[in-house]
């Protein structure tokens, strides 16, 4: 390996030994390991920190200005510092937290989601700025530090270009990938772009009663109604649909696809209803694809073996579909429970982002990823997963979602779950791919 290649690998390994793992409560958020972060982050990348202007953002944000050539069309390109938290008893095969290099492999948290990419950004800028390289338009890298709790830091980032009359040309942060085995029986790897991304919203579903001791129940006591509801909530899927941009996915795809698939997915906006059943059947991740789903994530009830809860609670996740509206969803989840004892509390919610046009700056992206992933198809996708850039679209409208490295369809599971890991060739070709599009910027 390169002196400069290993150099990128042991950066991403520094960065994600510092477990900046993100909380919903502040008081839970271990601070030092995010000060250790920054201050990793300036001994690795010394020329961003002391050539581009920083602005420090909420708690651990960081907004950096590298002056182009131009101001009339700048661009921002994201990444999050925060990881999401461990589960002990997940069967990791190397240490969560320890950066292990094994096989080739960079393995632990946020390699995948999110220091991989920001890693690859930063690395990309410095070598740059060793090649005393000015970029032809105003570049900003907004790094949020509570990506993963919906935090405060993107907003106030947005806040700050606003302040300073800042209009992007396009954003761009995390989403697609080089993404592996991505759809049956197409072999070519997809370059997923996301154009937009689905909103998210949390309920929590509560049922009081009076609880008691286990060995007197009463018939339908707060934890069997509750799951009742859950169950009734589970067998009511939303209504599926293709957006536009899955049916312009699907006719890329078209030519790659077996013989047999060609004309199902070129014709795909001619023959939707079959095609959405199709897909359906398919799997979860390709169900994903055409409807707001509905997931129950957590559960509590009673405090021990023998006492009968007089509250249950169950949290529930709904990623919605480009088409839906928030008060829509929350009316079809009070219809399928159809119970007034089961109280529904919205937690948060957030619309689907507006879909970003495919013109000048979503052909550029397509072009960086010709150059570094020839064999790739880069395609338009509706993002399943929430990121921050969904608050840029209030200051742009060409906001897109990718991250520039291969993933395996394993990879892109261990995402939130087990055994996340970046292959080095992977990361190193990310490095390249953010130095080719920034050295690609139009003058």
């Amino acid at each position: 390996m390169q002196t400069r290649d290993a150099r990128a690998v042991a950066k991403l390994q520094a960065l994600v030994r510092i477990p900046t793992v993100s909380r919903r409560d502040p008081d839970l958020v271990d601070t030092g390991a995010f000060d250790d972060l920054l201050a990793e982050l300036g001994r690795q990348f010394p020329l961003l920190h002391e050539r581009l202007e920083l602005t420090r953002i909420h708690t651990h944000g960081l907004l950096f200005h590298w002056r182009g050539r131009s101001a009339e069309r700048p661009v921002v390109l994201m990444a999050h510092l925060d990881v999401v938290p461990v589960d002990e008893d997940a069967p990791w095969q190397h240490p969560p937290f320890g950066a292990d290099l094994v096989d080739g492999q960079v393995w632990g948290r946020g390699t995948l989601d999110d220091k991989g990419s920001l890693v690859a950004i930063c690395e990309a800028v410095e070598t740059l700025l060793e090649r005393e390289v000015t970029p032809a338009q105003d570049v900003w890298l907004s790094f949020g530090c509570d990506e993963e709790v919906m935090g405060q830091a993107a907003p106030q980032a947005v806040a700050e270009l606003v302040r300073r009359g800042v209009r992007p040309w396009f954003v761009l942060d995390e989403g697609g990938a080089i993404a592996h085995e991505a759809f049956p029986g197409v072999a070519a790897p997809v370059g997923v772009i996301g154009v937009t991304e689905k909103g998210v919203t949390s309920l929590e579903l509560r049922v009081d009663g009076r609880g008691g001791h286990a060995s007197t129940p009463a018939r339908m006591g707060p934890t069997a109604r509750l799951a009742r509801a859950v169950v009734r909530l589970d067998r009511s899927p939303m209504a599926a649909s293709i957006p536009e941009p899955t049916l312009e996915l699907f006719r890329r795809l078209a030519p790659h696809a077996p013989l047999a698939l060609r004309p199902l997915l070129a014709n795909a906006a001619r023959i939707r209803p079959v095609l959405t059943r199709a897909l359906v059947a398919a799997g979860p991740e390709t169900a994903a694809l055409t409807r707001t789903t509905v997931a129950v994530t957590t559960l509590s009830g009673s405090p021990a073996l023998n006492v009968i809860a007089s509250t249950a609670r169950a949290g529930v996740n709904i990623r919605i579909m480009v088409g839906d509206t928030v008060a829509g969803v929350i009316e079809h989840v009070r219809r399928a429970i159809d119970d007034d004892r089961v109280h529904v509390e919205v937690v948060e919610q957030y619309e689907p982002s507006p879909v970003s046009p495919r013109d000048d700056a979503f052909a550029l992206l397509e072009r960086a990823i010709g150059e570094v992933f020839a064999d790739a198809v880069p395609a338009p996708y509706v993002m399943m997963a929430a990121t921050d850039s969904r608050y840029f679209t209030a200051i742009c409208e060409r906001v897109y979602r990718f991250a520039p490295f291969r993933m395996t369809r394993a990879q892109r599971e261990s995402i939130h779950s087990y055994d996340e890991h970046l292959g080095v060739d992977d990361l190193l070709d990310g490095v390249r791919w953010y130095r080719t599009l920034l050295e690609s910027l139009p003058r």
